[in-house]
C-alpha cells in the first residue's frame, strides 16, 4: 500500500513538473508571437516547439508577401511621381492622401509638408474654390493658371476632378501651357498673314482701280505698274516663305551624306547681301566684311543651310542702317560645332524682344528699319525658317544684343556634321 502511494505522488510530482514546463514554454511562445520581430525565436521543445517553427515559417512567407508588395507600391509611387501630369489622391472631405512631383509644381505644393491638409487651403484661387465645393454633376474641367514654373514663367492648367473607391477623390492636373501658346501663335498667324497679304492686295486693288478709270499719261502708268510690281514682289516673297516653313516642317530630317561646300555657299550669300546693301542704301554706304574662305564642309542640305545664311545676312544689312558695320565669318568652337556668326553695329535690340524674334511674323519697332514698308523689309519669317533650319542640322540659333550695343547672331551646327575639306 505504501508503495502504491509512494508511487502515484511520483506519478503526481512528475505531472505537475510537466505542467510547469509547458507553462514556462507557453509564456515563451506567447511573449514571442506577442513582437516576434522584437527577440529570436526561442528554443522550444515539443509541441510548441513545433508550432513556434510552423509560426515562424507563417510569418516569413507573410513577410515576403509584404516585402513583395511594398516593392510594388513603391514602383507604382514612383511611377506616379514620374508622370507628367499631375496626380492628387484625396479622401471624402478633400484632405491630401498623396501628390506626385508634377501636382506639387502645378499648384505650389510640398509632398510631405502638405500631406493631410486640405487642398483648398493650399490652393486659394477663388475659380478653384469654387469649382472644388461645387456639387453639381458632371463636373466639367476647370482651366486655372497655375504655380509659375521655376524660370518664373506663368502656367496655365486643365484641372480633373473624379470619384474612385468608396470615398475618394482623384484630381488630375495637366500643363496647357504650351498648347495655349500653340494656340494664340495659330490665331497670330492667320490674322498676321491675312493682313500681310490684304495690303498689298488693296493697294494693288486701288491702283489697277485707277489704271481703269484715268487717264494718265506714260511716267504716271509707269510709276504705279513699278509701285504695283513692288507689291507683288511682296506677296510672292511671303507665299515663298510659307511654303519654305511648310517644306521645312513636313519633310525629313537633312541627310548626312549631301556635302555643303561652305565656301561657295558662303560666297553666294555674301553677293545677295552686297545686292540688297547696295539696293537699299546705295554703293559703298554699308561697310560689309564677309569672309567667304572656309577651310571646312558642312554634311546636310545646302539650300536649307543657304537659307539660314541669308537670313541673318539680310537682316543685318536692313537693321543696321546706312553707315552700318557688319561682319560674318564661319569658324569652329572648342567642341568642333560649325559656327556662323554675323555681327553688327546698329541700334541693338531690347531684352523684352530676344526671347520673341524667332517667332512667325514678329518684327521690332519698325521705326527701326528705314525700309519697314517696302519690297525689301522682309516678310517677318525669315528668323523662324532660320531656327527650323538650325534646329533640323542639330544645332541652335544664338541671339546677342543690347540697346545701343549691335547685335549678334549665330548659327551653331552639329559637330558630328563638320566635315573635313579634302
Amino acid at each position: 500500500m505504501n508503495s502504491l502511494l509512494a508511487a502515484l505522488l511520483l506519478l503526481l510530482a512528475i505531472a505537475a513538473g510537466l505542467w510547469v514546463i509547458d507553462r514556462q514554454r507557453a509564456r515563451r511562445f506567447l511573449r514571442w508571437i506577442a513582437d516576434p520581430t522584437a527577440s529570436a525565436m526561442p528554443d522550444l521543445a515539443g509541441a510548441w516547439g513545433l508550432a513556434a517553427a510552423y509560426t515562424r515559417r507563417a510569418l516569413g512567407r507573410e513577410e515576403t508577401r509584404a516585402a513583395a508588395s511594398a516593392a510594388r507600391l513603391d514602383t507604382l509611387l514612383t511611377a506616379l511621381d514620374a508622370l507628367p501630369d499631375g496626380i492628387l489622391l484625396l479622401d471624402r472631405e478633400g484632405r491630401i492622401l498623396f501628390c506626385n512631383a508634377a501636382a506639387a509644381a502645378h499648384f505650389g505644393l510640398d509632398t510631405k509638408r502638405d500631406q493631410g491638409q486640405h487642398i483648398a487651403h493650399l490652393v486659394r484661387d477663388p475659380l478653384f474654390v469654387t469649382w472644388f465645393s461645387w456639387s453639381g454633376e458632371p463636373r466639367p474641367p476647370l482651366e486655372m493658371p497655375g504655380h509659375p514654373d521655376a524660370s518664373g514663367q506663368p502656367v496655365q492648367l486643365l484641372v480633373q476632378r473624379q470619384a474612385y473607391g468608396a470615398d475618394c477623390l482623384l484630381l488630375l492636373s495637366a500643363d496647357i501651357t504650351a498648347q495655349r501658346q500653340t494656340d494664340a501663335m495659330r490665331r497670330d498667324f492667320v490674322a498676321n498673314v491675312s493682313h500681310d497679304i490684304r495690303t498689298p492686295l488693296t493697294v494693288l486693288a486701288g491702283f489697277i482701280e485707277t489704271l481703269q478709270n484715268l487717264d494718265l499719261s506714260a511716267a504716271e502708268k509707269a510709276r504705279y505698274l513699278g509701285l504695283m510690281a513692288q507689291q507683288t514682289r511682296r506677296m510672292q516673297a511671303l507665299v515663298g516663305d510659307l511654303l519654305t516653313l511648310s517644306r521645312l516642317e513636313g519633310s525629313p530630317l537633312p541627310s548626312q551624306g549631301e556635302r555643303v561646300d561652305l565656301n561657295a555657299l558662303t560666297a553666294h550669300c555674301a553677293a545677295e547681301a552686297f545686292a540688297l546693301s547696295t539696293r537699299l542704301y546705295g554703293p559703298e554706304a554699308q561697310h560689309l566684311r564677309i569672309e567667304t574662305a572656309v577651310d571646312f564642309d558642312f554634311a546636310g542640305s545646302a539650300s536649307e543651310i543657304g537659307s539660314a545664311m541669308s537670313n541673318l545676312l539680310a537682316n543685318a544689312v536692313r537693321y543696321a542702317g546706312a553707315k552700318g558695320c557688319i561682319t560674318a565669318r564661319w569658324s569652329r568652337d572648342g567642341e568642333g560645332q560649325a559656327r556662323f556668326e554675323v555681327t553688327d553695329n546698329g541700334p541693338g535690340i531690347a531684352a523684352e524682344h530676344l526671347p520673341r524674334l524667332t517667332e512667325r511674323f514678329y518684327r521690332l519697332d519698325k521705326s527701326r528699319a528705314r525700309f519697314a514698308d517696302d519690297a525689301d523689309s522682309g516678310t517677318g519669317l525669315g528668323l523662324a525658317i532660320t531656327r527650323h533650319v538650325v534646329e533640323r542640322h542639330g544645332g541652335k540659333l544664338q541671339i546677342v544684343s543690347a540697346p545701343g550695343q549691335g547685335s549678334r547672331f549665330a548659327l551653331l551646327l552639329a559637330s558630328a556634321r563638320v566635315l573635313a575639306r579634302a
